[in-house]
């Protein structure tokens, strides 16, 4: 079994389904008492969080960078960095490192493809939804991408930041956040990428009409396909 290392801390608590998500896919598929081989290296998010609303892309990349070299070092043989925005920083990690970086917009893109959908919304932090790093990995696959008016973008990427971010889950942030996907779908939206680690904590599949994909499960799965490969 290969080992896989994780930048984490990008909120802890999705680190830590992270963590829960590979143990038990492992399990399923070697049964036992088998369990995943994971490093984690988690940062401080509240470090990350003024960085990345200062736009100062370089300095986080340097963190990233440092943990990724570190989680190489200590024997990881592929790396998952534990949060959807940090992904525009992707590529720059990658050339930090000879381990592969497993990249979430695309494993998410090959998900998507695989159920033939050619059109999906796509949720996140603002930056995650208005950058183009995320919708060009989808475009790969030919898959379009629609967002929220601007209005909900500022609302979703408040609610991410200072409650999901905090582990607060509050009800009305769920209407809410189900009320902006009903508006997509009535744009034709094929499907919903719950493009925040912390977004599957509060929307479910059986709270839309269209599949919706589980970004932190997916790129779990995919750290767990290289690792029993």
């Amino acid at each position: 079994m290969k080992t896989i290392g994780i930048i984490g801390g990008m909120t802890w608590l999705s680190s830590l389904d992270y963590y829960r998500f590979l143990n038990q896919m492992v399990n399923e598929r070697l049964g036992g008492v088998e369990a995943a081989k994971i490093i984690l290296y988690s940062l401080n998010f509240g470090e990350i969080k003024i960085l990345t609303e200062a736009d100062h892309w370089n300095d986080i990349a340097t963190i990233a960078c440092n943990a990724a070299k570190k989680l190489e070092q200590a024997g990881a043989d592929c790396l998952l960095i534990g949060a959807n925005t940090m992904h525009k920083i992707a590529d720059i990690i990658q050339e930090a490192v000879n381990i592969p970086v497993i990249h979430i917009a695309a494993v998410t893109a090959a998900a998507i493809s695989k159920q033939q959908l050619q059109t999906v919304a796509l949720l996140g932090t603002k930056y995650t939804m208005q950058l183009d790093f995320y919708k060009d990995k989808l475009a790969e696959q030919n898959i379009v991408t629609i967002i929220p008016g601007e209005e909900d973008i500022g609302y979703i990427n408040n609610a991410i930041f200072n409650e999901m971010g905090r582990g607060i889950f509050l009800p009305e942030t769920k209407q809410r956040l189900i009320q902006v996907i009903k508006q997509l779908i009535e744009r034709g939206v094929e499907g919903v990428i719950l493009g925040c680690t912390e977004i599957p904590m509060i929307i479910k599949q059986e709270d839309c009409a269209v599949p919706v994909f589980d970004t932190t499960t997916l790129h779990a799965k995919a750290a767990v396909d290289f690792a029993l490969q």
